[in-house]
Formats: C-alpha cells, structure tokens, sequence
C-alpha cells in the first residue's frame, strides 16, 4: 500500500504517483485532441520559460487528447511565506 494521499491518483494516469516527491510542486494538465503537437509544445514551453515549470510526464491517450504532469522545484522562500503570518510580529521568548 503506499502512502501517497489517495487524491493525487484520482488525476494521475495510473504509475505515475510513484515518481512524485515532496519537493516539487506538481501540475497535472489535459490537453484536448484539437490542440496539436506543435501548439500544445509552444503552450509548455511558454510555461517552461516564465513560471520554471518542466515537462515530468506526456501520456497521448487513442482520442488525441493528452494528459501532462509538469513540475518546479518547491522555492524555500514560497515555503517561508506560507508558514509565516505576517499580521503577526515574531514573538521572543
């Protein structure tokens, strides 16, 4: 059994939860079958490009459509600000 909360599978094509870790930021994607190769490759690029996303995973499914597991490195400044409470001064004991 794995530990993986059981809602990443329900948007993951089967396998692909066990590459998963916890120190990227994970975005699944469905391309649907009008978007073409070359369209659907400028489309991730972009997001490559200026939101340092990469390409983990394509799945191209009989239909045409696609399914894409892009993934970042976590920032530790992200992960700062998400502990932090900044209406609250830090507190010294």
């Amino acid at each position: 059994m794995s530990s993986r909360p059981a809602a990443r599978r329900t948007w993951l094509p089967t396998g692909w939860d066990s590459e998963m870790s916890d120190e990227y930021e994970w975005a699944p994607l469905r391309l649907p079958p009008e978007v073409t190769r070359v369209s659907a490759s400028t489309r991730l690029s972009i997001e490559a490009e200026y939101r340092g996303w990469e390409l983990a995973r394509v799945r191209l499914y009989t239909d045409g459509s696609r399914r894409v597991l892009l993934r970042r490195k976590k920032s530790r400044w992200a992960d700062a600000e998400a502990n932090r409470r900044p209406d609250q001064p830090q507190l010294w004991l």
